[in-house]
């Protein structure tokens, strides 16, 4: 059986993207965020439940999950285009937030699987589960396609 077509513009590695992508000083870096698998047409990322992401009465905080799946679905967007001469940008996150997960209840991991890849924007599906496997949150989060300047 041959392996489906990848729908990002070079090869790349959970490693690579990891040491270029998410550096000190970044947000997905405080949170503890990282990639973890890369398939032919979809990318994981996890994120610890801990100090850094819970709310006051320590479960997942809404806004940290908002913020591994617009990292997730920013990495994977950028790398289904051009790198030399485009960009992306997010316009528009949405979620639904369906269970919660308490504080130590190790880590959650969003898939960010395309439903549009066009010249100007892309809409993605990101799905985040806990360890069981089971259903946290789901997302969908639109990026814009710029032109770099000089290009």
């Amino acid at each position: 059986m041959t392996q489906p077509k990848s729908i990002f513009t070079e090869p790349i590695t959970p490693e690579e993207v990891n040491t270029s992508q998410i550096v000190e000083g970044q947000m997905a870096r405080h949170l503890g965020i990282e990639i973890t698998e890369i398939g032919p047409d979809f990318m994981v990322a996890k994120m610890p439940v801990d100090y850094r992401t819970i709310q006051r009465i320590g479960i997942l905080h809404g806004g940290a999950s908002l913020a591994l799946a617009e990292t997730v679905g920013s990495i994977a967007a950028s790398y289904c285009v051009d790198r030399e001469r485009f960009f992306i940008v997010g316009q528009e996150i949405n979620a639904n937030h369906l269970r919660p997960v308490r504080d130590g209840e190790g880590y959650v991991y969003a898939t960010a699987h395309p439903i549009h890849l066009g010249r100007s924007s892309q809409v993605w599906d990101i799905r985040i589960r806990n360890e069981e496997g089971k259903m946290v949150c789901i997302s969908r989060f639109t990026v814009a396609v710029l032109r770099k300047p000089d290009v």
